[in-house]
């Protein structure tokens, strides 16, 4: 549970700096953090009740890990197209840059914990939030790295990271929906 409301704190923290800061790549980043909750939620489910050891339940909590990688590109795609298009750029933000920091220190440490779980469990659906976690870690550093090259004036960096954001999770949905997370 502590996981999931500092994913909750992540992510507004995250939304209300790249808002701020209008930074794709790290709203981006904080609504992948919101996804991140909803993966946690759907592993929760997955081990509750007479879920614990259902083959079918396992399979639906894998699915739904997919979706929630799926349901971030499009949104990030279009962010891109649009700033491109009006001629945003990110600023520097020392909220966004503060709260990338802790998830790139955090979030690989919790995303290990939990596919080393994964494995212990023979639990593709928490392999699949284990590789959210792991994802939402380099990320972050993808993250950090455009907030700097925006103020040394490659404003590029920040939608090219968007763009790579979401195309890690594209894949990474593809992986899970098939049984194969990233991280196994």
């Amino acid at each position: 549970m502590v996981t999931i409301v500092w994913l909750a704190v992540e992510s507004s923290l995250g939304l209300a700096a790249g808002l701020a800061a209008h930074s794709v790549a790290l709203i981006g980043w904080g609504l992948s953090a919101l996804v991140e909750v909803a993966a946690s939620l759907i592993v929760v489910w997955r081990f509750t009740g007479t879920r614990t050891l259902s083959a079918s339940a396992e399979h639906r909590a894998r699915r739904a890990i997919a979706v929630s990688f799926w349901l971030l590109a499009p949104y990030l795609i279009i962010h891109v197209g649009h700033d491109l298009d009006a001629g945003h750029r990110a600023v520097p933000s020392v909220l966004g840059i503060v709260v990338t920091a802790v998830s790139l220190v955090s979030m690989p440490i919790l995303g290990l914990v939990k596919r080393r779980l994964a494995k212990r469990l023979a639990s593709g659906a928490t392999a699949g939030e284990a590789a959210q976690n792991l994802i939402c870690g380099a990320m972050a550093a993808g993250v950090l790295a455009g907030l700097w090259a925006g103020t040394i004036g490659w404003w590029w960096v920040d939608p090219a990271m968007a763009l790579a954001l979401a195309v890690v999770a594209v894949r990474e949905g593809w992986r899970a929906w098939r049984g194969h997370a990233c991280c196994h």
